[in-house]
């Protein structure tokens, strides 16, 4: 039976070898696929379509949602609440309506 020590020199073996041949293989696959987008003339959007995730929201301000009565400031309800608001917790009196 062999020792644990042997055992794992083998697995370090087997290892680098797998490492190597995984390498072999990925420059070979990489090759063809260099060839065939020369050849038949594939783009990027081809290959990978559209730009994928989520659409991005507009970079644009967002739309005034709350106001304060007293000084007429307004909060838009993204980020951090600014002072006047942040302790309210229905903020229902602050919304403004169309």
């Amino acid at each position: 039976m062999a020792t644990y020590r042997e055992l794992k020199a083998q697995i370090a073996e087997l290892e680098s070898q797998a490492a190597a041949v995984r390498q072999e293989e990925f420059e070979a696959v990489l090759a063809d696929i260099r060839v065939k987008v020369a050849v038949f003339g594939y783009t990027p959007r081809d290959i990978f379509g559209r730009r994928r995730g989520r659409p991005r929201r507009s970079a644009g301000p967002s739309p005034a949602k709350y106001r304060d009565p007293a000084s007429g400031a307004t909060w838009s309800g993204r980020g951090r609440a600014p002072n006047w608001i942040k302790d309210v917790r229905n903020r229902d009196r602050f919304l403004i309506h169309n």
